[in-house]
């Protein structure tokens, strides 16, 4: 239910080439976290640094959401971008995986499989 890469790249650097990648791919990124930021703003001292991208096709979100509401659940995708163990890695849950908890997915498997295909191919292009 998990993919995720290493890359010798920096989190900052994977971050911005993950955006180029999204965007390539026919997605849109709707807002990127900085968790690490974010902690710090709360007086939490995290070591780690993290990227979260929520992103987006606006298109193939409608049709699983015309077949299923509750999938809203599950949007929009996210790819995180992470510092462990002092590599730098790239990861998403997979859609195909995710929507069979779904009961209404049935009827959208080949778009959450398009999805997935299209995440894990930016994943790689950031790489």
């Amino acid at each position: 239910m998990i993919h995720v890469v290493q890359t010798d790249k920096s989190v900052e650097q994977a971050a911005a080439d993950l955006a180029v990648a999204v965007e390539k791919h026919g997605f849109g990124v709707l807002h990127t976290y900085d968790l690490q930021a974010t902690m710090k703003e709360k007086d939490v001292d995290f070591p780690h640094a993290c990227r979260i991208l929520e992103v987006c096709n606006p298109h193939r979100a409608a049709d699983v959401l015309t077949a299923d509401m509750q999938i809203c659940l599950a949007l929009p995708c996210r790819i995180c971008v992470f510092e462990e163990d002092g590599k730098t890695k790239i990861g998403t849950l997979r859609p195909g995986q995710m929507m069979e908890i779904f009961p209404g997915a049935k009827d959208i498997m080949s778009v959450a499989a398009s999805v997935e295909k299209d995440l894990c191919a930016m994943i790689e292009d950031a790489r």
